[in-house]
């Protein structure tokens, strides 16, 4: 700890899983606060100037790539996008995405500069918080908007979900989707259907603290955020001040309920962080990104290490 480097590993020793992560190229991103945004925003000309590009197709990224910095800004302080706002909250947050594989295992890696950051006291354990979300095309809203595929106005804290406990979920869960977000759940038999099409997004968190190993989860989204049990995926975390690097792996094949990553195929990744003891939709988020396997055109290359 003289270093002022702490360790919160969850398997392995501080050794990055032994990958070299000079033969990886980083793709810089920013991190932006979402306030209350969701997919029925989006699509919604009244809230969103950009509605009518989005419905006839362009993408999120197509129109704010680059202005994510003056988006969060302006989120984190709007009174109508943010009615409860969080004293002194930045307004963004800047991270870096690295991947890689070996014959058996994806390695994700995200290092991120979480600044000074208010206390909001929401999650007692933890200070910060990071997640990965990931398609591999079931999802095809999620690569044009993506970690906004799964956001919608009634979940916890959003305008109409209030106190209440949903979680994130797909459109295609619901029997319908209004302005307000969709409440009843399809049959199970459906949810069921989707399952087996691999119509949900999988997504990796590490909960992290400054001393100590830090937590990891992961599951799945569609008619709500479910956790898998046990974790395929392990993690390793690198803290010094207020920067982290944290290394996500699992098996490239992990099976039922898990996507396959293999070679020739394009993913797409949202990257969140939770910081200052944050909860719920009080995080920072990307823009949709794409990810392929040894070569191809996308913002992440994961070479054969």
């Amino acid at each position: 700890m003289g270093t002022g480097v702490a360790c919160a590993i969850i398997t392995h020793a501080c050794a990055a899983y032994a990958i070299d992560w000079t033969r990886a190229v980083g793709k810089d991103i920013v991190l932006f606060y979402p306030a209350q945004m969701s997919w029925e925003t989006l699509l919604t000309q009244s809230s969103h100037s950009g509605a009518q590009k989005f419905r006839d197709g362009k993408n999120c990224r197509g129109c704010h790539e680059g202005e994510e910095p003056a988006s969060g800004k302006l989120l984190v302080n709007d009174k109508g996008s943010e009615p409860t706002p969080i004293a002194g909250k930045p307004g963004s947050i800047k991270a870096t995405v690295k991947a890689a594989h070996d014959a058996e295992r994806i390695y994700v890696q995200v290092g991120f500069d979480t600044g000074a950051q208010p206390d909001a006291g929401m999650d007692k354990d933890f200070a910060t918080k990071v997640a990965v979300m990931i398609d591999d095309g079931g999802v095809p809203e999620a690569a044009r908007a993506g970690c906004f595929a799964a956001c919608h106005d009634n979940l916890a804290r959003m305008p109409s979900g209030g106190e209440g406990d949903t979680t994130k979920y797909l459109a295609r869960s619901r029997v319908s989707v209004g302005r307000h977000g969709g409440d009843q759940i399809k049959p199970a038999e459906d949810l069921a259907t989707a399952r087996a099409q691999g119509s949900t997004l999988e997504y990796w968190q590490a909960r992290l603290r400054a001393s100590g190993p830090a937590e990891v989860v992961d599951g799945t989204i569609l008619e709500k955020r479910q956790e898998s049990a046990p974790s395929a995926v392990s993690a390793e975390a690198v803290q010094n001040g207020t920067k982290w690097t944290v290394t996500f792996s699992r098996k490239l094949a992990a099976g039922p309920g898990y996507k396959d990553f293999a070679p020739g195929k394009t993913y797409t990744l949202g990257v969140s962080v939770h910081a200052g003891h944050t909860a719920k939709r009080f995080h920072y988020v990307s823009l949709e990104k794409t990810l392929v396997l040894d070569t191809g055109k996308a913002d992440i290359i994961a070479p054969r290490m």
